[in-house]
């Protein structure tokens, strides 16, 4: 009898630590999965990742534009000052077109952010990132959120097919003579818009 006295004393194992133990990796997968879901700060980390290893890779178009002035378009800025493209004439053009809520224009504007500071003080080079967010309040909160000191503006009016598809993000590159120009965009693309 007092054998069954002994056996009796003993705690049960703990269910609770039993279940955790042997469906560990599977909880912690699934509130991985669930966080990349619904945070678009946690899913551009996870791509920006990516990118550095490798994984994703920018396709690069050369366009040849003979029709240089057929591919001009008005932006606004900040303070709703419209200029023309033609205006850039004479320096290399960085144009990005991004959104605060797309997860790769995210993960890559850290690194634009970078470009930026480098040569933001060179008269030959400009930097044209355009905001594709239905209210540019939202882009602008993102950028003061973040910290970013690029400058943003707003495309006035039709943008070219031959610039931007309406995949973001997509970045064109125009040399000093805008007699060629590069389309770069991160592929593969997760999230895609078309205007």
């Amino acid at each position: 009898m007092s054998n069954n006295k002994e056996i009796s004393k003993e705690k049960p194992p703990n269910n609770f630590w039993r279940y955790i133990k042997k469906n560990g990796f599977t909880i912690v997968m699934v509130i991985f999965v669930g966080v990349i879901f619904v945070s678009p700060d946690a899913k551009s980390f996870v791509l920006r990742q990516l990118m550095a290893t490798g994984l994703f890779n920018a396709s690069i178009d050369k366009k040849s534009a003979d029709t240089a002035v057929a591919n001009d378009f008005d932006f606004a800025d900040e303070m709703g000052n419209i200029q023309n493209t033609s205006s850039l004439r004479g320096k290399v053009v960085f144009i990005n077109f991004w959104a605060s809520w797309c997860p790769p224009c995210r993960a890559e504007f850290p690194s634009i952010e970078t470009l930026y500071a480098k040569f933001k003080d060179n008269p030959n080079i400009f930097f044209l990132t355009i905001n594709e967010d239905s209210d540019p309040a939202t882009g602008k909160a993102y950028l003061e959120k973040e910290k970013f000191s690029i400058p943003m503006y707003q495309s006035n009016g039709n943008v070219p097919a031959e610039v931007y598809s309406g995949k973001l993000p997509t970045t064109v590159v125009l040399d000093k003579t805008e007699k060629s120009g590069f389309i770069i965009q991160v592929l593969p693309i997760t999230h895609q818009t078309n205007s």
